[in-house]
């Protein structure tokens, strides 16, 4: 018989903890928007205390992204660094911060700023907690390769910066300086967190499953990826900010895409994309990866059009999702699949229905970016997507939350 559901199981695993967390702030966050655009479809208006836009991209970057950060890297992290595990319990204190302060924002997007703006801080405090934590592992460490983990404790103090200053803008009621952080957050945090996993952990596990395939991830290839990442996110700020953008400064954006763009498609190649689509927990990671490579295409795209049309057309919001819900979502699908199956004593593999769920989810990323490129069918496709998603991710949600608070079926600790 299957043991029963406890919370104290939770408690047992930082990856058990921190992915019960995001996964409730992903289907809250998931069904809270799927009912804003049916809402909207039926033509009820909704009282707004924060831009709905600026609110949406606040709660889909960093509501359970940094959650899961919470359980992946104090699961990995520790044998990145060659340091002895770390208690669930002691996350617990951060975790409840950030969960209790979303629970606050929420309501507040549409009460008052200023609620939005206390639970924010709440969350801001958690982050932070987490990011400390996870900055003296590194510090501690004596491990010979710290890179990887020493570019993600930076993602994490921008973060928990980002995070701030979210909430100071907020409590301004400033949409200017909350869109700027939010893009920051999403290129200089979110983006580069998961390019530097991508990095260690891809070639890794390709090469483990596939003995044709090497593990070649070369440094220089690290740092092309983070600075690019890194400029986008200063990029996007200063377009933001509303200067003056003409040609000159579309092409200067175009003409660093397009060839980052080429790289990170080739290096989709070069990592095994045909090769893994064999082995289906591969296959998802690729999946995920590949869309990086079609966001940053879709962003020189973008850029080259505006430079041509004096920014009169673009491709207006299909790269952000490209990016957002491709490559991040994608990929935390695939690698919170991965840790949760390893670590919870099951197989390492893709069954049935998380495959058919990892499809529920592309699906709902091409219905949102083909959305954004045709105008005259967005909103209908915008409502399909945000329906397919909100499958995919509550689907996951409640299959694994369930297991996190039960013992592994193999009897041993973890």
């Amino acid at each position: 018989r299957s043991a029963p559901w406890s919370a104290r199981w939770l408690l047992v695993a930082p990856h058990r903890l921190g992915f019960f967390a995001a996964a409730l702030m992903l289907s809250l966050s998931a069904l809270w928007w799927c009912a804003v655009l049916l809402a909207r479809a039926m033509g009820l208006a909704l009282p707004w205390q924060v831009a709905t836009a600026s609110a949406h991209a606040l709660l889909m970057s960093m509501a359970f992204m940094p959650m899961f950060f919470t359980g992946f890297l104090f699961t990995a992290g520790p044998k990145w660094l060659d340091l002895p595990e770390v208690p669930a319990r002691s996350l617990l204190p951060a975790l409840l911060c950030m969960l209790t302060g979303w629970c606050g924002v929420l309501p507040g997007f549409h009460i008052s700023s200023v609620v939005s703006a206390t639970g924010l801080a709440l969350v801001a405090l958690g982050w932070s907690m987490v990011s400390w934590r996870f900055m003296a592992l590194v510090r501690r460490s004596r491990a010979p390769e710290r890179l990887h983990p020493t570019l993600v404790a930076m993602a994490c103090a921008v973060g928990a910066v980002v995070l701030w200053v979210d909430v100071a803008a907020l409590a301004l009621r400033h949409d200017v300086l909350l869109r700027c952080a939010i893009q920051f957050g999403l290129w200089g945090f979110l983006a580069v967190q998961f390019a530097v996993v991508s990095h260690r952990m891809i070639p890794f596990f390709g090469a483990s499953a596939v003995p044709v395939l090497d593990a070649w991830r070369p440094l220089w290839l690290l740092w092309v990826m983070v600075g690019m990442l890194w400029l986008q996110a200063m990029l996007a700020v200063v377009e933001r900010i509303g200067w003056p953008m003409g040609p000159g400064f579309r092409w200067f954006q175009c003409a660093i895409e397009a060839p980052g763009a080429l790289l990170l498609l080739w290096l989709t190649w070069r990592w095994g994309l045909v090769q893994s689509l064999k082995i289906r927990m591969l296959a998802m990671l690729h999946g995920g990866f590949l869309w990086l490579g079609v966001a940053i295409g879709l962003q020189a795209l973008s850029h080259g059009l505006m430079a041509l049309t004096g920014n009169e057309l673009s491709l207006g919001l299909a790269p952000v999702h490209a990016l957002t819900m491709g490559y991040l979502g994608a990929t935390m699908f695939a690698m919170t699949t991965r840790v949760a199956s390893g670590h919870g004593g099951r197989p390492v593999a893709a069954d049935n229905p998380a495959w058919i769920l990892y499809w529920v989810l592309q699906a709902a990323v091409l219905l949102r970016v083909i959305g954004a490129l045709w105008p005259s069918g967005a909103a209908a496709l915008t409502l399909a997507a945000v329906l397919a998603w909100s499958v995919a991710t509550v689907g996951w949600s409640w299959r694994y939350g369930n297991g996190f608070g039960r013992p592994r079926p193999d009897a041993r600790p973890g």
